[in-house]
């Protein structure tokens, strides 16, 4: 597709974000919107990279509040898009293994509960129970809840994107953002490797690489983009079709069933910034290890795959919805690694910025752009 020369909108990044924000825009009946990606297909970045997993299982009202918008959206989703998107819902099961954490997780279970989240709190003898094949003797508390699981991620970006081409969004991939023209305070101009496109309406939702967009624009966003990795096996058949999707939480390492095997992947504490998105052998090394003293059956399986992708982190966890200081210029990211499952609503939101001048579907004006400056951070707990 040739480049347009301008736009209504103009939204920088082909993930669920922006596939989402295309979609939901065009069914207000906006027109003439222009979707960009760096890379040559959609979904390729740090959606087409992550575990696919989704869960209402958050510490702060807000998450958990996103998760009731966003999950029951992902249901619906071939139903209202017309793509199937394999919404496995296996359960997660988190499991502390230190005092603290068992705490927490009793207060998140509450939270959970009082907002309409029937989440189960279990005794460390319940989680032993539920995962015979597995070494958990130091487990003292479980949280559990059978509508988290596992969704594909290209089959929701892949979702959006055609059915955004079909009320006429041009999607554009290859096409990476070079600058981005400010006049007297307002976006006029986005500068790519294909082309420039005039315009008075930018979002950026670009990921772990918003912060660079932003600061083409003139605004500093507070992103930090971090290497997180994970491998899959060859068929392991010991392992139940009902396996949930376990979290270790106090090592960040998890499990769920990835075809007829197991995903596995475990948080590098010690991770520089950066965008390297090369596998880190060393690192996979003690995530084997780990896995293996967790469940001894993954000694006898061989690697099928692997990979790495890149959170967004923001110093409290929390996305950035809304304006900024540069008329016309818009963000929805920082994620910090939940940002797929709460990609659809997301999507919605900024639709709803963008237009009316104000969130709708759910108030999320408290995580601006702003609070960073003025103190108002909301810690999330419950970031693997």
């Amino acid at each position: 597709m040739n480049l347009p020369t301008t736009a209504d909108i103009v939204i920088i990044g082909g993930g669920v974000m922006g596939a989402s924000a295309a979609y939901h825009l065009a069914k207000r009946g906006v027109k003439d919107i222009v979707l960009l990606e760096k890379e040559k297909y959609f979904g390729t970045g740090a959606t087409g990279r992550c575990a696919g997993g989704v869960r209402y299982q958050f510490s702060t009202e807000i998450n958990v509040r996103l998760s009731l918008e966003s999950l029951p959206m992902i249901e619906r989703f071939k139903e209202e898009i017309g793509q199937d998107v394999n919404y496995r819902q296996c359960g997660y099961l988190l499991i502390a293994t230190n005092e603290k954490d068992a705490v927490t997780f009793k207060y998140n279970v509450e939270l959970q509960n009082n907002l309409g989240v029937p989440t189960q709190l279990l005794s460390g003898d319940d989680v032993r129970a539920r995962l015979p094949m597995m070494r958990f003797d130091d487990a003292l508390a479980g949280t559990f809840n059978r509508k988290d699981g596992i969704v594909d991620p290209n089959s929701v970006v892949m979702g959006y994107v055609n059915a955004a081409q079909k009320m006429g969004v041009k999607a554009v991939e290859n096409a990476e953002v070079t600058g981005i023209a400010v006049s007297g305070g307002e976006v006029s101009e986005v500068q790519t490797t294909l082309g420039a496109i005039q315009t008075r309406t930018v979002l950026d939702a670009a990921g772990p690489w918003s912060g660079l967009i932003s600061r083409m624009a003139g605004v500093e966003l507070p992103i930090t983009p971090l290497r997180r990795q994970m491998f899959t096996t060859n068929p392991l058949p010991e392992v139940p079709e009902d396996f949930p999707f376990v979290i270790d939480f106090a090592q960040s390492l998890y499990f769920h069933r990835e075809g007829e095997g197991l995903l596995i992947g475990m948080s590098n504490q010690n991770e520089q910034p950066g965008f390297d998105q090369n596998v880190d052998d060393e690192f996979e090394l003690v995530n084997l290890e780990a896995a293996i003293e967790r469940m001894p059956l993954v000694e006898k399986a061989s690697r099928a795959s692997h990979w790495a992708g890149l959170y967004e982190v923001t110093p409290d966890a929390h996305p950035i919805y809304g304006g900024t200081d540069v008329k016309g210029f818009y963000v929805c990211t920082g994620f910090s690694g939940h940002g797929f499952m709460h990609g659809p609503v997301s999507g919605k939101l900024m639709s709803e910025f963008i237009l009316d001048g104000k969130f709708s579907t759910l108030d999320v004006s408290m995580l601006d752009l702003k609070r960073f400056e003025e103190g108002r951070l909301i810690q999330e707990y419950n970031v693997v």
